[in-house]
């Protein structure tokens, strides 16, 4: 018994510590308390349909951001979703370890209900384990998100918070998917453009539906959604940051027509403003995001190549 209390008290120390390096919504928030309340209230209502379309994989996921920040109510409510692979895959060692959590931070319930269950093995989500990608493109990006956050209005940190630690989940530096979201509504999660735009990453509805956002003005489904989109992009123009800005705002269709930049005033003045945010020609990308990656590229490849000899 000493030993498995050890085990736990180990393994719970080291999932609270992923927080420094895996970015979880809120997690740095000044009132760490008020996120876990938010982050559970928004997990229960999807979880459930209350009051919102039913979406027990999104609900997992806020439950998750919520251990991460030390909730043993969202530990015993991400174990029973374990238990009953319920916006998840069943996984009864994930189930054991989450209850095992709550417990040691005296979650009445998880006391009761753990006798029904195996050894605990110690198996733990993969969502809450530090994830590789977020260690290699937080370690190369210098840039100071907290510090940034720090000098903003009281009333837009929030969004950015959103949108830099979201951004580790889709392999996109926050810098980055700050530079899109700033230029694209000013970090409104109201915003409707006359093209019918909407929300913090402006997505029209035909990006919407491609990205699974059901509600635009739900400000994590549409962060979620464009950082989707983005890290689309940059993968169907292998890691170029213009072109995959120019396909956010123009479209991929208009960056392949004109085999570059579209000749367009907005879309010329919204590259040149992300790459005043974002200064890197280059982001990495993950190849298996896409198919087959934009023809236009090989092609630009070729003329660098030229130019550089």
């Amino acid at each position: 018994m000493v030993l498995k209390c050890l085990r736990l008290g180990v393994l719970l120390a080291g999932v609270l510590g992923c927080m420094a390096q895996a970015p979880v919504f809120a997690a740095d928030a000044a009132d760490p308390e008020a996120a876990i309340s938010q982050l559970l209230a928004q997990a229960q209502a999807l979880e459930h349909g209350e009051g919102v379309p039913r979406d027990p994989e999104q609900a997992a996921d806020l439950y998750c951001q919520a251990v991460l920040l030390g909730s043993g109510e969202a530990m015993y409510s991400l174990g029973w979703m374990f238990a009953n692979g319920r916006g998840v895959v069943r996984n009864d060692d994930y189930a054991i370890t989450l209850f095992d959590m709550a417990i040691v931070k005296g979650h009445s319930g998880a006391e009761r209900i753990r006798p029904r269950f195996g050894e605990f093995s110690g198996a733990v989500p993969e969502c809450l384990k530090p994830r590789p990608s977020d260690r290699q493109f937080f370690a190369r990006e210098s840039w100071d998100s907290r510090k940034y956050i720090a000098s903003l209005p009281e009333g837009r940190r929030q969004m950015v918070e959103m949108v830099t630690t979201l951004a580790g989940r889709y392999a996109i530096e926050p810098r980055l998917a700050l530079a899109i979201a700033s230029t694209e509504s000013a970090l409104d999660p109201n915003a409707r453009s006359p093209k019918n735009a909407m929300g913090v990453m402006q997505l029209i509805p035909e990006t919407a539906a491609r990205f699974n956002v059901k509600d635009s003005f739900d400000p994590v489904q549409n962060i979620r959604g464009g950082l989707a989109y983005l890290r689309w992009l940059l993968a169907y123009y292998k890691g170029n940051v213009a072109l995959a800005a120019a396909g956010y705002n123009a479209g991929e269709g208009a960056v392949d027509k004109y085999k570059g930049v579209p000749p367009y005033k907005e879309t010329q003045a919204y590259v040149k403003r992300i790459l005043a945010f974002f200064p890197r020609a280059e982001h990495p990308f993950d190849p298996s995001a896409v198919p087959h990656p934009s023809p236009i590229v090989q092609g630009i490849k070729a003329v660098e190549a030229v130019v550089v000899r």
